[in-house]
């Protein structure tokens, strides 16, 4: 399994990026895909999911201004994240839980077993 996280970058506050995870090596459909982010100095947290179903989850601190979405022709999952803050600067990484269905359980760091490497977002003030 490889994850390909990119997209990342030097913008402002109030700007808008998109991430990308490319995947290959899993039947992507079958997968529940998450980003997550790691700050200076912080323990990695969950930031998206999205089930197998399309069924999508987040942290409360991007509600409403991310999405997360996946295009299973191209095996790839989407963050859009806009009204950046200087607070979302981290790296930012894809995972999934390398399981073919639904578990249930999406923000819980340790149930992801495959990583891609990150992607540097840094937002300035």
């Amino acid at each position: 399994v490889q994850l390909q996280a990119s997209g990342g970058g030097l913008v402002q506050a109030g700007d808008s990026l998109r991430l990308s995870c490319a995947a290959s090596g899993i039947t992507f459909r079958d997968y529940s895909m998450g980003w997550f982010r790691q700050a200076p100095g912080k323990e990695r947290e969950f930031v998206a999911a999205i089930n197998r179903s399309g069924g999508k989850f987040y942290v409360d601190t991007v509600k409403g201004r991310f999405i997360i979405s996946r295009d299973n022709a191209k095996s790839t999952m989407y963050l859009h994240m806009n009204s950046l803050d200087p607070e979302d600067t981290a790296v930012y990484y894809c995972a999934t839980q390398g399981r073919p269905y639904n578990t249930g359980s999406y923000t819980t760091t340790s149930l992801y077993v495959y990583w891609g490497r990150g992607t540097q977002v840094t937002v300035s003030s």
